[in-house]
């Protein structure tokens, strides 16, 4: 609590500003957030491979566009090229815009499929329990495609895929777990 002597003014109101991450206001000195052309926040700054900001000037690893818009098999087969190559969130980035795009009837489908890849972005930052999370919501989320996919997406088998890596992450932990390689497609 802070006392005012008699005559001091009272402090000015803290800047109510958020910082990208949500919900911790921007101090003093803060570059503003970086929006786009309609006002959209939207984050410059570079990344390393795991996604994680680097600070402003910074080398980082190459983004993924976000207006990217591919064709369904387009997105998969890249996604796929980020996954095998273990950039998981440069994957998912892939995966959401197509999510984004995707018809109604599709949108659960992608929205998995970026979970999947998002789980194992936690998985690799060392977050055990956000990668559980992702990936159980994920295979909950594709499961209900299996046999009807469509751009031959493996859908029963990343749901089981998804599922078993959760358990093993909930019952011993990120130390020395192999991830799985995981193919998006037959």
């Amino acid at each position: 609590m802070t006392v005012l002597a008699s005559g001091d003014d009272p402090p000015e109101p803290p800047d109510r500003r958020f910082a990208p991450s949500g919900g911790t206001p921007r101090g003093a000195g803060q570059a503003p957030r970086d929006r786009d052309s309609s006002g959209r926040p939207r984050n410059t700054r570079p990344r390393d491979e795991l996604g994680r900001p680097l600070p402003r000037g910074a080398a980082g690893v190459e983004q993924v566009p976000d207006d990217l818009s591919l064709p369904p098999a387009e997105a998969l087969a890249l996604a796929q090229r980020m996954l095998d190559s273990g950039r998981a969130f440069q994957a998912h980035e892939v995966l959401e815009a197509s999510w984004k795009q995707a018809p109604a009837g599709e949108r659960e489908l992608w929205r998995g499929l970026a979970q999947l890849a998002v789980g194992l972005t936690h998985a690799q930052r060392g977050n055990a329990r956000g990668a559980a999370a992702l990936l159980r919501r994920a295979a909950e989320r594709v499961g209900p495609y299996a046999g009807t996919a469509p751009y031959d997406i493996d859908a029963a088998g990343l749901a089981a895929a998804g599922a078993a890596l959760a358990d093993r992450i909930e019952a011993g932990g990120l130390a020395g777990l192999e991830v799985p390689h995981l193919t998006l497609t037959h």
